[in-house]
């Protein structure tokens, strides 16, 4: 369950929004079924609640040079706390990682990375990743095809 109470309306807002955040919140207003004043400060308490936590633009990783995606499973070093938050900080600090999740399984992190090709790849693993000195095992899976990626989030289960 959601830790913040959705209604029906503040639902029709996010999804609104995760399709087209460029929406004015008079277009928005009339897709949700509110007059402006209101839809306006249902999407501000979204946002100072920290619902919604920003807006961007979603980039053809292909057409802006990178289109070479994998996903690494890491296994670091021991397990106590700070060292954890080390190599996460680290990881988190590094422009190429898109996402860093603690996972359970043969390892202990998943990280989400992109580059231009290869090389740059290869560059970023054996002198960056590989440098961490937490880091113990670092497997990789390569992405042949994305067919999905940068999804809106399913919301209704909180109905």
């Amino acid at each position: 369950m959601p830790k913040a109470k959705l209604d029906a309306i503040d639902q029709r807002i996010i999804g609104e929004l995760q399709a087209d955040a460029r929406l004015s919140n008079v277009e928005l207003a009339v897709r949700v079924g509110l007059s402006p004043s209101p839809c306006l400060r249902r999407v501000k308490r979204l946002e100072q609640e920290g619902i919604i936590q920003g807006y961007r633009a979603v980039l053809n990783r292909d057409d802006v040079g990178l289109g070479f995606s994998a996903f690494l499973a890491v296994k670091i070093e021991g397990h106590a706390n700070e060292h954890a938050l080390a190599f996460e900080e680290s990881v988190c600090a590094m422009p190429e990682v898109l996402a860093c999740h603690l996972v359970s399984g043969d390892s202990d992190y998943l990280l989400e990375v992109v580059t231009a090709d290869l090389a740059h790849y290869r560059q970023f693993l054996v002198e960056r990743l590989l440098n961490l000195p937490i880091v113990r095992e670092v497997k990789s899976n390569i992405a042949i095809q994305t067919r999905k990626a940068a999804a809106a989030l399913p919301l209704g289960h909180s109905l």
